[in-house]
């Protein structure tokens, strides 16, 4: 005997009607997070929401990504893209690595596209415990673990969350609270100020 209707859903996959889009749904529903995340944060953000802006159904949202955290935290990445940068920083010449660090970091900012999200995040994590949960864990795993792997020299962790603290207060001061002479500086005297503390932090014994 047989029954009409739809097959049954398995769980963690969208059903038949909500997979709307191609290959490049994730892309999409990353993208529509990122500014939803900047436009709202991330107390007001919601999977519904990033959902409704992707153009797809909230089914897809978990699918690729799970909870609202995991987007949050794709989002990070998506601005930082440690896996594109962190081997031109770490595989250059040693003696150069505090300003080739400095001058991605400020880069990043200085640039429109990834600077609106990134003050979102940032504004996030000093409000939200959770978000700062999942912003610290990023750096911690994704950035700092990896560039700690390639020092040669004692604490490697140690220096290089110092080196991390002293470019997130920057970014904060700089882009958050806008404290001048700070916000306005131009951004190749910062990278020229800052590379030496960071080529200190990082290689010197």
């Amino acid at each position: 005997m047989t029954t009409d209707g739809p097959a049954p859903r398995r769980r963690g996959r969208p059903s038949r009607t909500a997979k709307e889009g191609g290959p490049d749904t994730r892309d999409t529903i990353l993208r529509a997070a990122r500014a939803e995340f900047a436009e709202r944060g991330y107390d007001k953000t919601s999977v519904r929401g990033i959902a409704r802006a992707a153009g797809v159904d909230p089914a897809l949202v978990h699918h690729y990504f799970g909870t609202k955290d995991e987007v949050f935290a794709a989002a990070v990445e998506l601005s930082f893209e440690p896996a594109l940068v962190l081997p031109s920083i770490l595989g250059g010449p040693p003696d150069d690595m505090g300003e080739r660090l400095a001058r991605y970091f400020i880069g990043v900012w200085e640039n429109p596209v990834s600077r609106a999200p990134l003050l979102a995040i940032m504004r996030s994590a000093l409000t939200h415990e959770k978000a700062a949960d999942v912003l610290r864990g990023f750096v911690l795993r994704r950035l700092l673990e990896r560039i700690a792997a390639d020092l040669d020299v004692p604490d490697p962790t140690l220096r290089a969350e110092l080196a991390a603290s002293h470019m997130i207060g920057i970014a904060v001061l700089r882009y958050v609270v806008r404290a001048e002479p700070l916000a306005s500086a131009d951004p190749e005297r910062i990278v020229a100020m800052v590379a030496p503390t960071l080529q200190r932090y990082l290689t010197e014994r």
